[in-house]
């Protein structure tokens, strides 16, 4: 089995949507406030540019896409930056991918300057929560002020 690690290209979009699509629904992330949701999801590698110091990478698992993660700017010229998008296909899980994809955008992220990164996510997600603690992420009692998954049931934030 050969995994690695690379950042999107337009190619990958359309397996990239498929997967995290297909990973939101099975964990009920559907519609209005989460995730999958966002209208990102439709061209990622338009979206996560260095331009806008964002990047998303994608986990390909003998060639195949089996999931990704992102990490952008919070807002606009914030030194807060967010993990985004980490999904990955049941099949892919269990692997180290998630680590792995966690630390590429947290390592590219301190490269771009930021000084803490939030994300949210949902409690059922509960491997995906473990991990974010495994990395140093700490529990906040609610959203950063400005976050677009209303949805969402748990905040994190790590200093950078």
């Amino acid at each position: 089995m050969s995994l690695k690690i690379v950042s999107i290209t337009p190619e990958f979009d359309p397996t990239v949507k498929e997967v995290i699509k297909k990973v939101g629904k099975e964990f009920g992330a559907v519609g209005e406030g989460y995730g999958p949701s966002d209208p990102e999801v439709e061209n990622m590698s338009r979206y996560y540019t260095l331009d806008n110091k964002s990047r998303y990478f994608v986990a390909l698992k003998d060639g195949v896409v089996v999931g990704g993660c992102g990490v952008a700017p919070f807002v606009e010229g914030s030194s807060t930056c967010e993990l985004k998008k980490l999904f990955l296909l049941e099949g892919a899980r269990g692997l180290g991918l998630g680590k792995a994809l966690s630390n590429h955008c947290l390592d590219f992220a301190k490269e771009q300057g930021f000084t803490q990164c939030y994300l949210d996510t949902l409690s059922n997600m509960t491997s995906a929560v473990r991990l974010y603690e495994g990395l140093g992420f700490e529990h906040l009692t609610k959203p950063l002020e400005g976050t677009l998954h209303n949805m969402c049931d748990v905040w994190m934030l790590k200093a950078l």
